[in-house]
């Protein structure tokens, strides 16, 4: 069976892996993320922390409300 990527997977992709993602929020948004920080995202708490959700949509493109919909809602 085919695992459906959730919206931080496919984030995560859109910006070229876990590193690149990190590099993406530390250089277009000033955040002190590291590679760490996501993989622990995806792999240990399986959510993103919302501070972060707006700053992800700005580099990847997948709706904050996608990324958390229990914090910012679905997108109408």
């Amino acid at each position: 069976m085919k695992h459906e990527a959730t919206p931080l997977e496919h984030a995560v992709g859109l910006a070229g892996g876990q590193a690149a993602l990190a590099r993406k929020l530390r250089e277009a948004r000033g955040l002190n993320v590291q590679q760490g920080h996501v993989w622990y995202w995806l792999n240990k708490s399986g959510k993103l922390p919302p501070q972060y959700a707006a700053d992800v949509e700005a580099v990847t493109g997948v709706s904050k409300n996608d990324l958390r919909p229990d914090v910012f809602g679905r997108d109408a």
